[in-house]
């Protein structure tokens, strides 16, 4: 039924995305899909914030989120399940929405953190993507 699932999570929350990568795996074994787990590092260059940092700090960055994410895959994500890395940069939600499209993902797959009072404002990223998806979402509490 799910060819390939893409699966996002928040590596600032390493410990707390342990069961939906969890989940995406009994998925992943149960259709015998391939795993396209990814992260996102938010884009602050164009932002007022991105003079406060370094010009390298996007880069280094990234490499980090691809070293933990490596290492976070390596610890949690069993030899027999195929699976890839992907990390995004920029808007999250947007980023989950682009890569469903470029890996034809079949099924999305993510976390959602306790809403607070701002989320019923602007909407959490988990929100954008079930409301703007054109394949089915799993949100995993």
């Amino acid at each position: 039924m799910y060819k390939d699932i893409l699966l996002s999570i928040d590596l600032g929350n390493a410990e707390g995305e342990v069961n939906t990568l969890q989940t995406a795996v009994d998925y992943a074994r149960s259709f015998g899909s391939r795993l396209h787990v990814m992260t996102v590092v938010p884009d602050y260059g164009m932002s007022i914030v991105g003079g406060f940092f370094p010009k390298e700090h996007e880069q280094q960055a990234l490499q980090h989120a691809k070293a933990a994410l490596h290492d976070f895959t390596k610890a949690h994500v069993p030899d027999e399940i195929k699976h890839r890395h992907i990390v995004g940069h920029g808007s999250i939600y947007r980023e989950i929405l682009r890569y469903a499209d470029l890996v034809k993902a079949d099924l999305i797959v993510l976390s959602a953190s306790r809403p607070g009072p701002e989320d019923y404002l602007i909407g959490p990223n988990a929100a954008r993507v079930v409301r703007h998806a054109s394949i089915s979402v799993l949100v995993v509490r």
